[in-house]
C-alpha cells in the first residue's frame, strides 16, 4: 500500500541569522526555493564571490541541483530525491535574498513580482549589482518571470500565489504556498509603518489560520542602544520625508547631499515629491526609477559611464555644477566623498555602509568629519517593529510559527498555536 504522500520543509539557510534565507518546500516531484540570496558578512573580508567561496564561508548552503553546472560544483549533501519540478521565488530586491540568482541553474524558472524584476535588472545594469555570472558579459541578469500581485504559479501539485506586502524594498511580497495536504506562508521581509500598510494588512487576512507560517523577526535580534546623537528618529516613512524637508528649510544656504538604498523607490519619489530644493539623482538611480515608475527626475553622472537611452538628455547636470552649489539643489551622492564642500551637510538614510558593523562605516564617519561635512542619519527600519510583528501574529493566528531571519527567534512567539525553533538544515515533514 503506498503511502500518503507529505509536504516537507527545509531550511537550508537563514537561521539565526539575518539574511540569506533559502527555504525548500516539497511535495511528491515538485519543490520550490525562496529565497535566492546570500548572507551579509562583510567583516569577513572575502577576496572573491565565487560559490566555491560563499559555500566555504557558509554564506550560502549547499543544494542539490540548483546551482548552474558550469559552476563545477559538486553537491555534498545526502539528498538522494530527484524531483520532476522546480521553481525558485523572490520575495524581494534586497541582496540577501536575491544576490546570487545569476548562479541559479538557467533552467530552473525564477519567479517574482513585476516591480523587484524591473528593479533588479536596471540596478545590475553594469554588472556591479548582483553576483556576475562567469559565462556572461557583463551586466547579464538571469531571465526571471515578474509576476502581478496575485498571480498564482503551479509547480506540479504545489501552487504558489504572490501577495505583496510593505517593505522598503519596492514590489516585496509575500508566498501563500498550497500543497493537496497543507497551506503554508512565507512573510518575506514586511512590516507595517510604510506607505503599503494595506498591503500588509491585506496579506494577513489571507495568510489566517495558515498550517505554517515562516516569519521574518529582524526588529527582535538586537538589544537596545545608546541614542546615537546623528540619528533623527521617525517612525513612519512621512515622518522620514517631513525631517528632509525640515533639514533643507533650515539649511538654505548650505551644500545638502544625501544617499539612500536604491530598492526603497518609495522614499526616493516621496522625495522628489516634497523636497522644497531640486533633487538631483545619480544617472543609474534616476534610470531606475523612470524604468519602474515613469518618474523623470534630475540627474547627473558620478562616472564617465555610456549614457543611459531612458534619461531625458535635458534633465542632465553636471556634477561641477552639483560640487558649487549651495542653495538649490539637495543631490545624491554616490562616491567621490572627499570632494564636497566644507561646511556642507550630508544625510544618510538607510544608504551604504549601512552601519557600525560594517568596518566601511567608521571610514566613512572619518572622511566626512575630515572633511567638516554634518554628518545626520535619518533612517527608517524596513522590518515591523517588534510590537508590530505581534500584531502580525495576531491577525494570521497560525497553526505552526516559525521564526526565521532573526538573530533572537526564541523572542517571537505563538499564542495561536505551537512554536518550532529549526537549526540550519533541519527538515520539518508536515
Amino acid at each position: 500500500m503506498e503511502s500518503k504522500a507529505k509536504t516537507t520543509v527545509t531550511f537550508h539557510s537563514g537561521i539565526l541569522t539575518i539574511g540569506g534565507t533559502i527555504i525548500e518546500v516539497a511535495y511528491k516531484d515538485a519543490h520550490i526555493f525562496f529565497d535566492f540570496g546570500t548572507e551579509y558578512r562583510p567583516e569577513l573580508g572575502l577576496q572573491d564571490e565565487s560559490l566555491a567561496t560563499l559555500l566555504k564561508n557558509r554564506l550560502v548552503p549547499e543544494l542539490k541541483g540548483l546551482y548552474d553546472e558550469r559552476l563545477g560544483y559538486t553537491y555534498q549533501g545526502n539528498d538522494e530525491k530527484e524531483y520532476r519540478h522546480t521553481a525558485v521565488f523572490l520575495s524581494h530586491a534586497h541582496l540577501d535574498h536575491s544576490k546570487m540568482i545569476n548562479y541559479l541553474d538557467p533552467k530552473i524558472p525564477l519567479y517574482t513580482m513585476k516591480e523587484t524584476k524591473a528593479i533588479l535588472h536596471s540596478l545590475n545594469r553594469n554588472g556591479d549589482f548582483l553576483i556576475a555570472s562567469p559565462f556572461e558579459k557583463s551586466g547579464f541578469t538571469r531571465e526571471m518571470t515578474g509576476l502581478n500581485a496575485h498571480d498564482v504559479v503551479q509547480v506540479g501539485e504545489i501552487s504558489v500565489e504572490i501577495v505583496p506586502v510593505d517593505h522598503d524594498a519596492y514590489g516585496a511580497a509575500a508566498l501563500l504556498i498550497r500543497t493537496p495536504d497543507h497551506f503554508l506562508v512565507y512573510t518575506g521581509d514586511l512590516r507595517l509603518h510604510g506607505y503599503d500598510r494595506a498591503n500588509t494588512e491585506a496579506f494577513c487576512q489571507q495568510a489566517k489560520h495558515t498550517d505554517l507560517l515562516m516569519m521574518e523577526g529582524v526588529s527582535i535580534s538586537f538589544p537596545e542602544r545608546e541614542p546615537d546623537p546623528s540619528q533623527i528618529t521617525v517612525s513612519s516613512e512621512e515622518e522620514l520625508i517631513q525631517e528632509f524637508v525640515r533639514l533643507m528649510e533650515e539649511n538654505l544656504n548650505r551644500q545638502i547631499t544625501f544617499n539612500g538604498y536604491p530598492a526603497n523607490v518609495l522614499r526616493f519619489a516621496k522625495l522628489i515629491e516634497y523636497s522644497p530644493r531640486t533633487v538631483v539623482l545619480e544617472a543609474t538611480m534616476a534610470a531606475l526609477l523612470k524604468e519602474v515608475s515613469d518618474i523623470n527626475v534630475c540627474y547627473y553622472y558620478a562616472e564617465e559611464n555610456n549614457k543611459i537611452q531612458a534619461l531625458d538628455p535635458a534633465l542632465e547636470l553636471s556634477y561641477e555644477v552639483l560640487l558649487n552649489d549651495q542653495t538649490e539643489y539637495i543631490w545624491q551622492v554616490v562616491n567621490k566623498i572627499e570632494n564636497l564642500q566644507g561646511g556642507g551637510l550630508y544625510v544618510h538614510s538607510d544608504a551604504q555602509p549601512l552601519g557600525d558593523f560594517d568596518p566601511q562605516y567608521v571610514i566613512f564617519l572619518n572622511l566626512l568629519k575630515d572633511l567638516q561635512v554634518e554628518f545626520v542619519r535619518l533612517s527608517l527600519s524596513g522590518h515591523a517593529h517588534p510590537d508590530d510583528l505581534k500584531e502580525i501574529i495576531r491577525m494570521i493566528e497560525p497553526k505552526l510559527l516559525v521564526p526565521i531571519h532573526t538573530l533572537k527567534p526564541e523572542k517571537l512567539e505563538n499564542p495561536y498555536g505551537e512554536r518550532i525553533l529549526p537549526n540550519r538544515g533541519d527538515n520539518i515533514i508536515l
